[in-house]
């Protein structure tokens, strides 16, 4: 389905609108900047042909690239096309004619990155940089190869109204955000993305069309009544007229992928994807993404976020699953949380014990078929048979610091510490681990929601509606002006870099925290932390307040030592009989602050844990995180039962 697209013999233009009666191409002139002989393109209308699917067609084989255009519907009022490829005066403007084939990409060698592989670093356009563009991401992209980052995900780009918006009220699916720098601009960042050896990673939004400059009823029933999300009427998925729904977003998908050459999807909020037909969209999603993939070079992943702890999302067709390639683990990250901030709020009420994080890390999810006191009901299903790869876990991202009414992120929240051991339990798990930009070097500015809208009215419903949300928060300070340019610019990066050798003192810690998590990754994939492993892989133990798991690897078994607790904290371990070699501390002092006054310190660990003193104490650091590997035996004589 090939819509406002620029080809050989001319334009194409294709529209899905069923239950009109006359549709036509109004071409309204040229996109000033794109040629200097815009004013030849003449403007009026070009009837199209229905077909029985109720697509509209017609050709026109002289429109150059940039022309603009909207769809006159039953000769009365005309609008942007639903499937725009770009939206260059925004949501409410004419679209545009883009030709894919223009843009030389340089990215014939990329093989992509296995999903194993993936460390994932979660980056927002408009606040990353100063700039708030595509091409102002690129500069940065060595320093992210130089953590150790593997793929970059990208939060929603698809056409917002104004120019800040955090993506998910996008009303184009298929059009660029145009202050971004629009379609060419992505492509160069996916292209310098490759040449760097980064795998990236689009979030997409098939749950809802955002509240401003959605015009597809105009076209055809694109939303149903059937179901309600907390954004509003849901995508009609399984009601009337669905296939071409279903088609839209299908031809979605596969748009990104071979346009844009994007890796991999992220699938927003799938529990908002209402389908209760007998074949779920999910599973044609995928379906048509691994027929796609098999023509090109690079493999193409689908990423689910989920709260439901459905393992139905993964799991192959054959054993009634949708055969997605991964997804999220939030239980993760809210038993991290929980135990860290000593927040119990909401639905950090079901993960205040510590064994709510030693569940996750074996098994997955905390909540798999449990009881769940905040939802008081049975939530989740089993996951523990399918491998590590499949799931992703994070200790922050836009979600978890954005929904705060200060924004406040980790670091605001918990020691140095702290915010060390979260990060070592996320990086040395057994999952996918994803970092949110700046959490790297423990940025200190917020992330704040932040829209652009035009219509008044929706303005200050958004304002009503966060100061409901937050009324009993007013303690913590006034609710930050979702709407104000301010709260954006507060919102983004302060930026530490690896180069800045005049950085001034007060930010040693931030130098100490970037080469921390440069350590961290480095261990990871030396050890081979991400080895596909199941749970009967995973031996987790939990006592007070230190936590400690065993990793069955046939390179050499791992084991983690955790304390959570602010005081020094006595572990004993049986080692069985093999010899034990330290690969990280994070109460070494070469990862402490000499200047501060940290939580008191213990003893320095051994570097080595022989095999010949069986049972050992070991004194732990005050939320500390330590990583020891064994090396190699065969067989494997250390008991999985015992700790």
């Amino acid at each position: 389905m090939d819509i406002g697209g620029r080809f050989e013999d001319g334009c194409q233009f294709t529209v899905w609108a069923p239950l009109v009666d006359r549709a036509a191409v109004e071409i309204v002139g040229h996109q000033q900047d794109s040629t200097p002989d815009s004013t030849l393109v003449p403007t009026g209308l070009l009837e199209m042909e229905r077909d029985e699917y109720g697509y509209w067609r017609t050709h026109a084989p002289d429109l150059p690239v940039g022309t603009l255009y909207k769809y006159q519907l039953n000769g009365e009022d005309s609008w942007p096309d639903p499937a725009s490829r770009y939206q260059p005066q925004g949501v409410h403007g004419p679209s545009e004619v883009i030709d894919h084939a223009q843009y030389a990409w340089r990215d014939q060698g990329w093989k992509g990155v296995a999903l194993a592989d993936y460390v994932i670093y979660e980056l927002h356009v408009g606040t990353f940089t100063p700039e708030g563009t595509f091409e102002s991401v690129i500069p940065r992209l060595s320093e992210l190869v130089e953590l150790g980052i593997t793929a970059v995900e990208i939060m929603p780009v698809a056409q917002f109204p104004g120019d800040r918006n955090w993506g998910y009220d996008g009303v184009f699916p298929f059009a660029v955000q145009n202050s971004y720098g629009g379609p060419t601009a992505l492509k160069k960042l996916v292209d310098a993305c490759h040449q760097l050896g980064l795998a990236v990673i689009l979030d997409v939004v098939y749950n809802h069309f955002g509240p401003e400059g959605n015009y597809t009823g105009k076209f055809g029933p694109y939303t149903t009544e059937r179901y309600r999300t907390p954004w509003g009427s849901a995508i009609n998925f399984d009601d009337a007229y669905s296939d071409g729904v279903r088609r839209y977003f299908l031809e979605n998908a596969i748009s990104w992928l071979r346009d844009y050459h994007i890796d991999s999807l992220r699938l927003d909020a799938v529990h908002a994807i209402y389908d209760f037909g007998a074949k779920h969209f999910l599973q044609t999603l995928s379906e048509s993404v691994a027929d796609f993939a098999e023509g090109r070079s690079f493999p193409a992943f689908l990423i689910a976020e989920s709260d439901l702890n459905d393992p139905r999302l993964i799991r192959p067709v054959e054993q009634g699953g949708y055969q997605l390639d991964a997804q999220w683990s939030d239980d993760f990250h809210h038993a991290l949380h929980a135990r860290l901030t000593g927040e119990t709020m909401g639905y950090y009420s079901d993960f205040a014990s510590l064994e709510s994080l030693a569940i996750a890390l074996k098994n997955r999810f905390v909540y798999a078929g449990q009881y769940s006191p905040f939802r008081h009901r049975i939530h989740g299903s089993p996951a523990d048979d399918l491998p590590s790869y499949q799931f992703v876990v994070c200790n922050q991202n836009h979600d978890q610091v954005g929904n705060r009414m200060m924004g406040d992120r980790l670091s605001n929240l918990v020691s140095f510490p702290a915010l060390k051991l979260a990060a070592g339990i996320t990086l040395l798990s057994p999952y996918i681990p994803l970092l949110f930009m700046g959490e790297e070097y423990g940025e200190t500015n917020p992330f704040l929601y932040f829209v652009d809208h035009g219509d008044p009215n929706l303005i200050e419903a958004v304002r009503k509606g966060r100061t409901e949300e937050f009324a009993a928060f007013h303690e913590q300070g006034t609710l930050p002006d979702p709407v104000s340019e301010e709260t954006y610019e507060k919102s983004k990066l302060s930026w530490l870099s690896s180069q800045d050798k005049t950085a001034v003192e007060d930010r040693s810690q931030q130098r100490i925290m970037r080469k921390f998590y440069q350590r961290l990754i480095e261990v990871r994939r030396q050890c081979r932390v991400m080895t596909p492993t199941r749970s009967s892989d995973i031996v987790v133990a939990h006592t007070g307040d230190t936590l400690q798991y065993k990793q069955s690897m046939a390179s050499g078994d791992l084991l983690c030592l955790m304390n959570f607790s602010n005081q020094a904290t006595k572990v004993e371990l049986t080692l069985g009989s093999q010899t034990w070699w330290q690969q990280l501390n994070s109460a070494d002092p070469k990862w402490c602050l000499q200047e501060a006054t940290e939580l008191t310190k213990a003893e320095p660990l051994p570097a080595r844990l022989c095999a010949e003193d069986s049972d050992q104490t070991l004194l732990l650091s005050p939320f500390s995180i330590t990583l020891y590997r064994a090396e190699p035996v065969s067989p494997w004589s250390l008991s999985r039962t015992s700790l």
